[in-house]
């Protein structure tokens, strides 16, 4: 089998939430396990670090691999969904997987094996190769993300040094509960007996969830913001924002610069940093100069993308792959405080989310172009812009991403900013097509 063809093979027969919504989400754990059986256990055989969370986890989990990296760690990094290549899922020192390991391991462990019997989902699999892969190239420390929830998804069978939840918001309100407690008590699920959890961002809603579990399990618990702040944020001429954090209202790391862009890196660099002062007590060995430096080549040591990514200036081209009401707020935010001449969005959402609380955000001074991603969970771009025609939000609709982006580029003038998101998949098709 080629790469291509392994691909279309897993794509073909396993169910893939990111493609089909709901409908690929296992509600147990006994898939899991008994893949693990099957390939030995392999997660028993590195140490690792858990992240979950609404928004945020994806950042964090880059900037904890790259700090471990410059620190001298062979460090694994899973992570999910992908934007252009499969393989970013699985890393190893910032490297992805190869090409051949993936379709060698297809091969020798799915095509015709019993392994199919349970019917596992894309997910289930997809963890089980990068825990297989990292035992394989004896990480010392594995970073790993959860993919949906926390108490019933597939990566939830380690034993991390540290349990780590970002924050909790609205999102797969059908799967988790339509509550942030209930939301709240299903990431939770990742808290292990005896291990420290930190969580990112404290909310009245939610503490008593975290500590009624962290209490129960006798788990050392503590908020970030609690202790760590960012004092002020800018950005240098060399791209890269510099954030000025203080550790009780004291300063700890001035100047601390970060090639992750977006102004809610402010919200994720405290939890890293309670995170990674969490691993220095337990032993490992992490210098303030691997933090600099890690965080100063955060997203290039470790290939994150989609994260208030600048693809093209003259017009000011950004992508960001927040999808969620809190993450839309957030990057709302920061695009009222980027300076331009005329507002483009290009827009596409998948039909499980909150449409509504979304376009509800969106600013009206826009000119968007509603579209859809090529996947069968993605919103009708028609639907998506009747509802925002209804509420005041003023666009076409397209039925392609390349052609919505396409246009949106034709209409903006240099002085202008074209926004690209609301779907991961809107993203990762733009960046697909400037790879």
């Amino acid at each position: 089998m080629t790469y291509a063809e392994t691909l279309g093979f897993l794509y073909a027969r396993l169910p893939m939430f990111h493609r089909i919504g709901p409908a690929a989400y296992k509600n147990s754990l006994e898939n899991t396990l008994l893949i693990d059986e099957y390939f030995g256990h392999p997660h028993r055989n590195f140490r690792s670090v858990h992240v979950a969370g609404t928004n945020g986890k994806g950042s964090v989990s880059h900037m904890l691999a790259a700090v471990m990296q410059d620190a001298g760690y062979k460090t694994g990094l899973y992570t999910s969904p992908h934007l252009v290549d499969f393989r970013e899922r699985i890393r190893v020192n910032g490297e992805m997987i190869s090409e051949q390991e993936v379709t060698d391991w297809v091969e020798k462990h799915a095509v015709g094996q019993n392994l199919w019997n349970i019917e596992p989902s894309f997910f289930e699999l997809t963890v089980a190769l990068a825990f297989d892969y990292f035992s394989r190239q004896k990480v010392d420390i594995a970073i790993i993300e959860v993919g949906l929830g926390g108490r019933l998804d597939s990566t939830n069978i380690i034993t991390p040094e540290v349990s780590v939840i970002t924050n909790i918001g609205y999102d797969h309100v059908q799967l988790l509960g339509d509550t942030l407690e209930k939301i709240a008590s299903e990431k939770a699920g990742i808290i292990k007996g005896g291990v420290p959890v930190v969580i990112g961002e404290t909310n009245p809603e939610t503490e008593p969830v975290f500590r009624k579990t962290a209490q129960s399990l006798n788990s050392p618990l503590y908020f970030a913001d609690q202790e760590f702040k960012a004092g002020y944020a800018l950005l240098s001429l060399d791209g890269k924002q510099v954030l000025n954090i203080l550790k009780h209202d004291s300063p700890a790391f001035p100047d601390l610069r970060i090639d992750l862009l977006g102004n809610y890196q402010q919200k994720n660099v405290p939890t890293f940093l309670k995170t990674i002062e969490i691993m220095q007590e337990k032993g490992w060995k992490i210098s303030t100069d691997n933090i600099y430096n890690g965080l100063k080549n955060a997203a290039s040591s470790t290939g994150l993308m989609g994260r208030w990514q600048i693809i093209g200036n003259n017009p000011l081209i950004v992508c960001d792959t927040g999808h969620n009401e809190d993450g839309i707020k957030m990057i709302v935010n920061q695009i009222k405080n980027t300076a331009y001449q005329n507002l483009h969005i290009v827009f596409g959402m998948v039909a499980d989310k909150d449409i509504e609380h979304v376009l509800q955000l969106l600013p009206r001074e826009a000119t968007c172009y509603f579209t859809r991603a090529a996947l069968p969970r993605a919103l009708d771009e028609k639907i998506l812009a009747e509802q925002a025609n209804l509420i005041g939000l003023k666009g076409e609709s397209y039925p392609s991403v390349k052609e919505a982006f396409t246009t949106a580029k034709m209409n903006a003038g240099k002085n202008d900013f074209v926004f690209v998101g609301g779907s991961n998949f809107v993203v990762a098709e733009i960046l697909q097509q400037k790879k």
